[in-house]
């Protein structure tokens, strides 16, 4: 795909979404009910993550070439039983719920920090050493709750493969460099990670994060930071040639331009939540917002004046395709729409398939057991992607932002921070891991399988966790 291809998808997004509004009906489909439902609606949503784990070990060629179709027959498979069960309105109505409500400002963000981050060219005196390797992954860290964990990523990434080219041991620095710059480093920021957007959307502060997270992302970023330098420094001395270095040159950054353009999208976000018309248009029981639409719209336009006002070369030097957030867009729009009877049964609560689940998170004198809200919004995040799953456990809490903020603000803690340092276990956990892991593949790092990379970042993560919820630190305590 080229740059007029890219200019072309814009497009299309803008008079979409446009497209959608104008044809809007007020008229809403009928609701899913959730607690009408048992486990086996949960099969194509479960076929669809078994796939994307396994298919790349058991049939990677037809992975690769076709997974998108694949995806697609997934999703198929998830909305034709609502259709047959529940009828065509009840489809129809989650679909575009799915599409309009969750995926398509989802979506947008993502193409656009992904745009934008892929024209800021990273130049000069970079070396994979463990003290160099440290910098540059403390460096996205600190970056990412600013440009958002997909905009830190997308911006470093070829940097330190570039920095690792001569190194014989590179798996475990990509591997380090998803958990921190991918995931922990956005949690203290809306545009940091979608989970904590989709708090922000809700009525969030936009500052209550850091107010609240700041101290527990810095224990877990510290301590996995120097965790990586101890890995990569052993594994540096078992290296069998010496790392040639590189040529002593400065380091530059270049397509500057482009961190305007960040600014730009990080006030697009901002501006949407502050501009309330109270204009909406109603499409199936969807209400798509005038400022969520002139927001969408606005970052497709600004991803696209960074495809006409970046050098070709900025983009070409540092191996940009159009692959990864191509895979992205195709996996998560299955993933959002095979997800539809799983969100429907996780928000029927008590009265669902899922109510032993839902019962844990409330202690016995029916307050929210906080400690559970972490563990199962995290493990859930892991496996059903983190903002729908944010979502989720957002509303089942009340769903009252000013009362998230205040009483029950140790609960909006515990479900933050289980979303967005959580989807650090899988490669489904958060967008931006994937598209790391599919630009490392690009560049012949070999990343370990769905299930290894679990296994992986489940060692690094798992005790910091038990530590978290162990340590006499509570999250509600106000540290402002």
């Amino acid at each position: 795909m080229n740059a007029q291809a890219a200019q072309r998808i814009g497009c299309w997004l803008m008079a979409g979404a446009a497209t959608l509004a104008a044809c809007g009906t007020a008229q809403a489909a009928p609701a899913l009910d959730g607690a009408t439902m048992t486990w086996p609606w949960a099969i194509p949503f479960g076929g669809l993550l078994l796939t994307i784990a396994t298919g790349p070990l058991l049939f990677p060629k037809l992975w690769h070439a076709h997974y998108g179709k694949i995806a697609a027959l997934w999703s198929l498979i998830a909305l034709l039983p609502i259709a047959v069960v529940y009828g065509i309105g009840a489809a129809a109505g989650g679909l575009v719920h799915a599409m309009l409500g969750e995926y398509l400002s989802f979506i947008v963000l993502l193409f656009a920090l992904y745009t934008v981050a892929g024209g800021i060219l990273v130049t000069g005196d970079l070396r994979g050493t463990p003290l160099g390797n440290t910098g540059m992954i403390a460096a996205g860290t600190a970056m990412a709750s600013i440009v958002g964990t997909t905009g830190a990523a997308m911006i470093l990434i070829r940097p330190v493969l570039r920095a690792n080219e001569g190194r014989t041991y590179r798996t475990h620095v990509i591997v380090f460099f998803i958990i921190l710059v991918a995931n922990v480093g956005g949690a203290l920021t809306p545009l940091g990670d979608p989970p904590l957007f989709v708090g922000f959307l809700r009525g969030v502060d936009f500052s209550w994060p850091a107010r609240y997270l700041w101290l527990q992302t810095a224990i877990v970023a510290s301590i996995v930071l120097v965790m990586f330098f101890v890995v990569d420094w052993l594994l540096a001395r078992r290296e069998a040639t010496p790392q040639k270095p590189a040529i002593a040159t400065p380091i530059r950054i270049r397509g500057t331009i482009n961190i305007a353009f960040i600014a730009l999208i990080i006030a697009a976000i901002i501006l949407s939540a502050i501009w309330k018309p109270g204009v909406s248009v109603n499409i199936l029981g969807t209400s798509v917002e005038l400022q969520n639409i002139a927001r969408d719209a606005a970052l497709v336009a600004i991803a696209l004046a960074s495809l006409r006002f970046t050098r070709d070369e900025h983009r070409a030097t540092n191996g940009f395709t159009w692959e990864p957030i191509r895979e992205v867009a195709k996996l998560f729009a299955a993933i959002f729409v095979a997800i539809i009877p799983v969100l429907a049964m996780l928000q029927a609560g008590r009265n669902g398939p899922f109510a032993i689940l839902l019962t844990a998170v409330t202690a016995n004198d029916g307050l929210p057991h906080e400690a559970a809200y972490f563990w199962l919004t995290g493990i859930l995040s892991a496996l059903l992607d983190n903002a729908p799953t944010y979502l989720v456990f957002f509303e089942l809490a009340g769903g009252n932002p000013q009362q998230l903020m205040g009483p029950l603000a140790g609960t909006l803690a515990a479900i933050s921070m289980g979303a967005v340092y959580m989807g650090a276990l899988s490669y489904i956990g958060n967008a931006p891991n994937l598209m790391v892991y599919a630009i490392a593949q690009e560049r012949g790092v070999n990343m370990p399988s769905f299930f290894g990379y679990m296994a992986w970042a489940s060692l690094i993560l798992v005790p910091l966790f038990l530590l978290l919820t162990l340590l006499p630190i509570s999250p509600i305590l106000k540290l402002y």
